[in-house]
């Protein structure tokens, strides 16, 4: 599939948020619920979780962050300067989303477009 998205690099880009992972967990709790019951309710719990989050965060890039929002909030910034490294994780069925900074590793679900967000982490951000 080829992506014909490319940002300005000054511009800010919202990442679509991505319903996919939320939505997988809480229909495979339903047989799980059956068979375990509290696998099958803490996992549909889990996807229920994300849910909400995809619902509530929006992800930005911007000329020199990655901000992460709830609503018109702004709840944390990530300075590009600071980061060494970034990966996503199952490139075929993308699902984690790595980056190393500074001072401190972080692993986020895919709760946004994925497209958008490779190709805005290699403009902005290029790995080392």
């Amino acid at each position: 599939m080829i992506n014909s998205f490319a940002p300005n690099l000054t511009s800010t880009v919202e990442l679509k948020p991505r319903y996919t992972i939320p939505i997988v967990l809480v229909f495979a709790a339903i047989p799980l619920l059956i068979v375990q019951p509290w696998i099958g309710a803490a996992i549909s719990l889990f996807g229920l979780f994300l849910l909400f989050q995809t619902v509530t965060l929006r992800l930005q890039f911007t000329a020199t962050d990655l901000d992460i929002y709830r609503g018109e909030k702004l709840i944390r910034r990530f300075p590009y300067q600071e980061w060494q490294n970034w990966r996503i994780f199952w490139n075929r069925v993308p699902i984690l989303f790595y980056f190393k900074e500074i001072k401190s590793i972080h692993f986020l679900p895919i709760l946004f477009d994925p497209d958008t967000l490779k190709t805005c982490l290699e403009q902005r951000c290029p790995r080392i």
